[in-house]
């Protein structure tokens, strides 16, 4: 079976200082995508940060003028693919993350970790592509 690369299914996360979340995931090795600001001061109305390897997130503001898509800050848990986790680890480190699962491998043959973001959000990083 082929194993198609599209990732159709982005996810959204609410949080009350969007922008500094934007710096913490380039840090980790997202590359900044589309950021369309609100009028008020730090607002995010939409924005996308790539991940290189496949995928992207939408990070938005809590106090959007539009609340249809807000949700609480820091009620993410999202799962990264990859191909070196000890690379993304070390930035994590770096950065002062919150790690909730440290460096493992698991049963299911993929080596991995979990941290949080600043707002509470929980990124898993690791090789089990599916």
């Amino acid at each position: 079976m082929e194993t198609k690369k599209d990732f159709n299914i982005w996810v959204g996360l609410t949080y009350d200082d969007p922008l500094r979340a934007r710096k913490w995931l380039a840090a980790l090795g997202f590359e900044e995508g589309i950021l369309v600001e609100g009028d008020g001061p730090g607002e995010v109305i939409h924005s996308e940060m790539l991940w290189p390897e496949g995928g992207r997130v939408m990070i938005h503001s809590a106090c959007k003028q539009d609340t249809t898509f807000s949700a609480p800050t820091g009620a993410g848990n999202l799962y990264v693919v990859v191909t070196d986790p000890d690379s993304v680890f070390a930035r994590a480190e770096a950065l002062g993350a919150e790690v909730v699962r440290p460096m493992r491998e698991e049963d299911y043959g993929s080596r991995g970790f979990s941290i949080a973001d600043a707002e509470g959000n929980k990124w898993s990083f690791g090789t089990y592509a599916g």
